[in-house]
């Protein structure tokens, strides 16, 4: 045997234990919330860990016999440290963080460093440094949503700051592909509308956690349609597209009244209809969509390259190196699921979506367990906002949908996503640890005076109680 067929074989060898080491991670991901014992979930936690890194070694390892480039072991031992650092600071820093939510979080962007490093080894390493950087931010993140009350109360503030941005870069930003997106800041490109997402739904929680009257629904709904409307006027209908169903599923929560949730799913069909006599970009998407191969060489090609990918991948993929994902426009930002699904396989492709699944619900479950209405609404906002964009992204590049042109989130290329994504993740993390602590405090003020216990036993006596029968 040669060592072509030897290398060969061992991808592919690979190649199968990649995607049983991923279906094992995503079936952890949800029998994790059946477990009501902690060294039972701890231990899923510790496999899930094993998984992702095996998976991570094995990718490495086939791109390392496809290139034989040294620069890739070194990458790989730098991404391996910064996973490392990034799960055992949040377990250190914040205990009562969920672990949950930090393992998918790391999963996902593992799964984008394996792809991109295919695609483009210099995006890749852009994309692991803000992926560090931003790391670093979301450290302090949780902390901040814990101590400070001060963000419940900035309601006009979140409105001023995330219709300003939108209006600078609508007059200020470069076009890409016909949308205003990304302004130049000190020599970095940034996409504005990828942090006002998150400046929205605190806006929006703000202006209706504290009362849902006629009056406060018209004031939020107009403040609402401005920001989607500068959207539309930049063409970044994708965006727009997230922030007007984040609105109404909030609206909805907020308010319990179908009516107004109806008169929203009406106003967007009309807009919709309008979008497309009025903007030639969404013309040329919808057509596309109805009929890509009738442009097969001109505007339907990006879109029929991502099908024919998905076709080629099959249950297993091709393998890493063995399809053309490359021949897709813009794969690494617009269609990654599509090489996903080409190179590593339906079954994978599958069990990604089911993770990202287990962090919408993660977020919702979050959410419904907070007191405090401006913190349950933001959190729910933000898990629409997540959910929402997974959806467009995959949905566009598999032809269910119109194409929108928004990225994966963490696993996609993007820096602006990325950070983004990062940061909203360290906010439901701190959102999460100010729940643990109200759960604390309440348990700690119904100790009797005469018990001879401490807070700390009285409260693990609460989380616990299989432990209190056994002291």
């Amino acid at each position: 045997m040669n060592l072509t067929n030897l290398t060969g074989t061992v991808s592919r060898a690979a190649q199968y234990l990649i995607i049983a080491l991923m279906v094992i991670y995503t079936i952890q991901s949800f029998t994790v919330f059946a477990q009501r014992n902690r060294q039972d979930r701890e231990q899923i936690f510790l496999r899930q860990n094993v998984s992702m890194f095996v998976i991570h070694l094995l990718a490495y390892l086939i791109m390392y016999l496809n290139t034989m480039r040294f620069d890739l072991l070194l990458f790989y031992g730098a991404q391996v440290l910064y996973l490392m650092f990034t799960l055992l600071l949040f377990r250190n820093l914040y205990p009562r963080a969920s672990k949950s939510l930090i393992n998918n979080m790391c999963m996902l962007m593992t799964i984008g460093f394996i792809m991109i490093t295919r695609l483009s080894y210099d995006q890749s390493v852009k994309q692991f440094e803000i992926a560090a950087a931003g790391t670093a931010i979301a450290l302090v993140i949780p902390v901040i949503v814990r101590k400070l009350n001060v963000l419940t109360k900035m309601t006009w503030g979140y409105v001023f700051v995330g219709i300003g941005l939108l209006a600078l870069v609508m007059i200020a930003a470069n076009v890409t592909n016909g949308a205003k997106l990304s302004i130049y800041v000190a020599g970095f490109s940034f996409q504005a509308s990828e942090f006002v997402k998150i400046i929205f739904v605190f806006a929006v929680a703000g202006l209706l956690s504290t009362e849902h009257s006629f009056r406060r629904v018209v004031i939020a709904t107009v403040l609402a349609a401005v920001h989607v409307l500068i959207l539309v006027i930049s063409t970044d209908l994708g965006s727009a597209l997230i922030f007007f169903v984040t609105y109404l599923v909030m609206l909805f929560v907020a308010t319990r009244n179908p009516f107004l949730t109806l008169i929203g799913i009406l106003a967007f069909c009309i807009a919709a209809v309008a979008a497309y006599f009025l903007f030639s970009h969404v013309r040329v998407r919808v057509q596309i969509w109805a009929d890509p191969f009738a442009d097969y060489a001109g505007s339907g090609y990006q879109i029929c390259q991502s099908l024919f990918a998905i076709a080629a991948g099959g249950w297993f993929g091709t393998g890493l190196y063995n399809g053309s994902p490359g021949a897709i426009p813009y794969v690494e930002q617009d269609f990654m699921f599509s090489a996903i699904l080409e190179e590593m396989g339906g079954i994978f492709g599958i069990c990604m979506i089911l993770i990202c699944m287990a962090v919408f619900i993660m977020f919702v479950n979050i959410a419904m367990k907070l007191s405090s209405r401006f913190y349950r609404l933001a959190a729910l906002g933000i898990g629409t906002t997540y959910a929402t964009q997974v959806f467009l992204t995959i949905g566009g590049g598999t032809k269910l949908i119109p194409m929108t042109g928004v990225t994966l989130p963490l696993v996609s290329y993007g820096g602006s996503s990325l950070l983004s994504t990062i940061v909203m993740f360290a906010i439901v993390q701190g959102l999460y640890m100010l729940r643990s602590d109200e759960v604390k405090q309440k348990n700690v003020s119904q100790i009797s005076p005469e018990t001879d216990m401490t807070p700390r036993e009285a409260y693990r006596d609460s989380i616990y109680p299989e432990q209190r029968r056994t002291r």
